[in-house]
């Protein structure tokens, strides 16, 4: 594997000669900005083997970076390890790729990129840093690609239509509730780059990309017609004849780089979400710069859907009692593998109506295992769990009606006084964030504190955010709200009612076990007039094995007793009798 490497990365220096290139800065990254990516895109890992979702590399003439941050630090160990890749352990601005370039470049330095696989935002604050150096920026660089032999094609799964009654609106009238903001923002177009926003407005799903239903394809809105650029071959002629109803013309994809031709107005543009090569083709002049307008109310999700997703929790719940009482059942007769057991958690969500498939990458992660934040079980070599230690488990499933997202830990033996203490405080501060009452108008970073309140006092803490926002039958990962620390646009994004996110804060020894606890949390208006609060949306019981119950007030012994008495009421008139005691035994009073 390492002599492989060392070939492409020659193979990538000499295209760099050619082209008087001193660095090369690569992505994790598509033309649309996406986390997942069809692996026609994974060019990360085909250049390093590292394979996370998060992360850049940068190949210079002397050195080989990556870049990532502390949900993959021992990930990307074990990937690199005997590579001529080293890795860069990215904390804060100061241990940034941006800032090891700004400190190594010198006057006259060329420095190249894919600018498709950059926002124009990057770009910018690239440039700002690099020209400010001297040195020069040279967006248009593809030459790396014609060394990865045998590239995969571009995906070709057909497009197919979301039916209206999971939708909740027609295509139409989300278009006709664009076109009156675009109207408020006095603009005659508006360009949608990201691949959910696209589907969601025109109620399209695919399978481009792993996880996510979507599809490569960009929509530019007008006041009168609507344009969807995508691959023609993927779209039936039933399909686009049904668009055209709607005023919705189907465009090749490439059309999407030459659309200065028909844009002699003003386009709505958010820099932060398109390429920078999609964006500079437009007159400056023409260019409104702001948000996406379907990235908010994709968010803020509908009754009809808020009734779907119900109904997916439900579904995701029994799925999970099947596997997880498999696992108890099984480990009494032999060991299962981390593996093995991410498929019967899918084999056992197969069996539910609606499942299209994961949402993410199971995280089985068995004792050590477990305090590797985003770590993937591979089909070969993973842990086989036995039934000592403790075992973390972040699944989710994508139904017809509803994505779901959910982790727990739990007991394998009986737990140390160490674990049960780490445990409870992950606990008490899910349930601080899930309790809450907070007026309109509160951002996720005003919360996120509720949630490492418990373990800051231990001094302990967690290095990624304590929730994310999460899709329709769409990206388990969606923007653009959160709860998270610092100044990101989910830290500060103000959170309304329907607004559906992850709860999930957590604890990692390295070496020797990870815990995390996440349900989803819908944000909906309060008895108190101007407050909201969060409605969780998980249907799953906490171990309580694991819970030291002296550093647990009564307030919280209530919420846990009262949270398992409804998973118990929900989930028990689905299952048959010996799941049924199984789940009351698991949803025991403490």
């Amino acid at each position: 594997m390492c002599q492989s490497l060392k070939n492409k990365i020659l193979l990538i220096r000499e295209r760099m000669r050619k082209e008087d290139l001193n660095h090369l800065i690569i992505p994790q990254s598509d033309p649309h900005l996406s986390e997942y990516l069809a692996d026609h895109w994974k060019v990360i890992s085909w250049c390093s083997g590292f394979t996370g979702s998060a992360g850049t590399v940068v190949i210079s003439m002397n050195h080989v970076g990556l870049w990532t941050d502390s949900r993959y630090f021992i990930q990307a160990r074990n990937e690199l390890k005997d590579t001529p890749i080293e890795l860069h352990e990215v904390h804060d601005t100061k241990t940034t790729y941006r800032k090891w370039l700004y400190n190594i470049l010198r006057e006259g330095d060329r420095v190249g990129m894919d600018g498709s696989l950059f926002s124009m935002k990057e770009v910018r604050e690239l440039k700002k840093m690099i020209h400010g150096e001297n040195a020069n920026m040279v967006t248009d660089f593809t030459g790396h690609y014609d060394s990865w032999d045998l590239r995969p094609a571009l995906p070709s799964a057909k497009i197919f239509e979301f039916d209206v009654r999971y939708a909740g609106m027609p295509r139409k009238d989300k278009l006709s509730r664009i076109r009156e903001e675009m109207r408020q923002s006095d603009v005659e177009w508006h360009l949608l780059t990201m691949l959910d926003d696209v589907a969601w407005t025109l109620n399209l799903r695919g399978k481009d990309v792993p996880y996510n239903p979507v599809f490569y394809g960009f929509c530019l809105i007008g006041h009168e017609e609507t344009y969807l650029m995508v691959d023609t071959e993927k779209i039936s002629n039933v399909l686009v004849r049904e668009l055209e109803r709607d005023g919705v013309f189907v465009a090749p994809y490439r059309k999407a780089y030459d659309l200065r031709v028909m844009v002699d107005e003003q386009i709505l543009i958010d820099p932060a979400l398109c390429n920078s090569q999609i964006f500079q083709q437009f007159d400056k002049k023409l260019v409104r710069e702001g948000k996406s307008i379907p990235s908010t109310m994709k968010a803020c999700k509908q009754k009809v859907e808020i009734m779907h997703i119900r109904d997916s929790m439900v579904k995701d719940g029994i799925a999970l009692t099947h596997a997880f009482k498999w696992l108890e059942d099984t480990l009494k007769g032999r060991t299962v593998s981390e593996y093995e057991f991410s498929r019967k958690i899918i084999e056992c969500r197969s069996n539910r109506e609606g499942y299209f498939g994961e949402s993410f990458p199971a995280i089985i992660g068995y004792n050590a295992n477990g305090a590797i934040v985003h770590y993937r079980p591979p089909e070969n070599g993973s842990a086989d769990i036995r039934p000592e230690g403790i075992l973390l488990c972040d699944t989710g499933g994508q139904y017809i009606d509803g994505t779901t997202d959910i982790t727990r830990t739990i007991a394998l033996s009986d737990p140390s006084n160490e674990v049960r203490r780490d445990f409870t405080l992950v606990l008490k501060g899910h349930i601080a964030l899930d309790k809450v009452r907070f007026p309109r108008g509160t951002a996720g970073v005003q919360l996120d504190t509720l949630a490492r309140q418990f373990l800051w006092s231990d001094g302990k803490n967690y290095g990624h955010g304590t929730g994310h926002g999460v899709g329709y039958f769409l990206n388990v990962h969606e923007g653009p709200q959160g709860y998270s620390y610092g100044t990101s646009g989910r830290a500060v994004t103000v959170l309304k009612e329907g607004m559906l996110s992850s709860n999930e804060p957590g604890f990692y020894k390295e070496g020797y076990y990870g815990i995390r606890l996440e349900n989803l949390l819908l944000v909906v208006s309060d008895e108190q007039k101007g407050y909201l609060r969060h409605e969780h949306m998980t249907l799953f019981p906490f171990d309580a094995s694991l819970i030291q119950l002296d550093l647990l007030t009564l307030e919280e012994k209530h919420w846990i007793n009262d949270y398992h008495v409804e998973v118990y009421e929900r989930l028990a008139p689905h299952l048959d009798d010996d799941h049924k005691a199984w789940l009351r035994e698991k949803c025991v009073s403490i």
